[in-house]
């Protein structure tokens, strides 16, 4: 069992038997005397990807699962099958596109740091770094005398990802995006 205030992001508890793992987690501290801290949970259902959203006290106790985390790199892609590397024993497992949706348009072929959640010898989810380098592949032409204003243009990154970038930024250059939020965050040199 593990309390509400111990819960991480990415940690995985079980709620009604299927294994959660937690997706977002605010902290909520009321001002009155006496009233106590409120977790907000989102959790995401790692085997229909619902989400479900809870709020707890402190000392609530959760159902944790026994599962393994092991460390695996992306291979290669073909049609919706996506082809991974334990990279312990070098063993190679496929995911089907729409079991992996939310990571799909941060995967490069030979990415790495991937953590992969096995639970009985089946991969329950994929968990990514927090960011990832990515090229441009397409975007307006930069504005000559562009600042580095918070004015934005769309780009196209090379796996298919649209999101906004400072106009002053180029086709070919490598960018720096959040994989929890799919916003860029800097300008890789």
């Amino acid at each position: 069992m593990i309390k509400a205030c111990e819960l991480t992001k990415n940690s995985v508890v079980a709620i009604h038997g299927d294994p959660h793992v937690v997706e977002q987690l605010r902290v909520q501290t009321p001002s009155a005397r006496g009233a106590a801290t409120l977790y907000k949970v989102r959790f995401r259902n790692v085997r229909t990807r619902t989400k479900l959203d809870q709020t707890c006290k402190g000392d609530d106790l959760l159902q944790e699962t026994d599962f393994d985390t092991r460390l695996v790199s992306f291979s290669f892609r073909e049609g919706d099958r996506f082809t991974f590397m334990d990279m312990e024993d070098y063993s190679q497992f496929e995911l089907m596109a729409d079991e992996i949706a939310d990571a799909v348009p941060f995967l490069t072929d030979g990415m790495e740091n991937i953590k992969a959640l096995v639970q009985a010898g089946r991969v329950l989810c994929l968990q990514l770094p927090d960011s990832v380098e990515l090229r441009i592949a397409d975007c307006a032409p930069a504005l000559r005398g562009a600042s580095a204003t918070a004015r934005t243009k769309t780009a196209t990154l090379e796996t298919g990802l649209e999101l906004q970038v400072p106009e002053y930024m180029e086709p070919g250059e490598r960018l720096r995006v959040d994989t929890r939020t799919g916003e860029f965050i800097q300008r890789v040199q």
